[in-house]
């Protein structure tokens, strides 16, 4: 489903960037640092960018892993499904926004600093395998664009996976 926004011209190019990013990329691994790295130095509000994975074990729950990512650390590197706006985002395999982290129960606090959230899951042939996940100093700072751009990254390491995982 193509989106009806017009998206910005520093959207555009930032589209092309993570297309080119993926062309190049030997690894799901660097794809991901590259798209980390990208959208942290791009877009002014994303203050923290960051990939969780999807792990499970024979006869464990399945948990979100920290995978690359770029701003303060956090203490939340392993994230049960059924906690967080990141759990939410995977058990659900909807994007969550939150414009204002401080009113949402679901809120795992990472940092003072954090206003607004953003997670995006990333599928592998209809089925949840990670996230990408978003944080701002900044209220409200995930608009329709920032939706779709979001979305759009986490749709190129899916396609990018599916090539390594049957």
């Amino acid at each position: 489903m193509k989106s009806m926004l017009t998206a910005t011209p520093k959207t555009q190019l930032v589209k092309k960037e993570i297309d080119h990013l993926a062309s190049t990329a030997l690894t799901a691994e660097e794809l991901m640092q590259g798209m980390v790295k990208k959208l942290n130095e791009r877009m002014l509000k994303y203050n923290w960018v960051g990939f969780y994975m999807l792990e499970s074990a024979p006869g464990q729950p399945a948990v979100l892993v920290l995978g690359p990512f770029v701003g303060a650390m956090t203490p939340h590197t392993r994230i049960p499904l059924n906690q967080g706006i990141c759990g939410a985002a995977a058990s659900t395999g909807k994007t969550q926004v939150v414009h204002d982290v401080n009113s949402d129960p679901r809120y795992l606090a990472c940092s003072i600093e954090t206003k607004s959230e953003i997670v995006v899951p990333v599928f592998v042939r209809g089925r949840v395998v990670g996230e990408l996940d978003i944080d701002s100093h900044f209220p409200a700072a995930f608009g329709p664009e920032d939706q779709e751009l979001v979305e759009y990254s986490a749709r190129v390491l899916g396609k990018h996976l599916e090539k390594f995982r049957q």
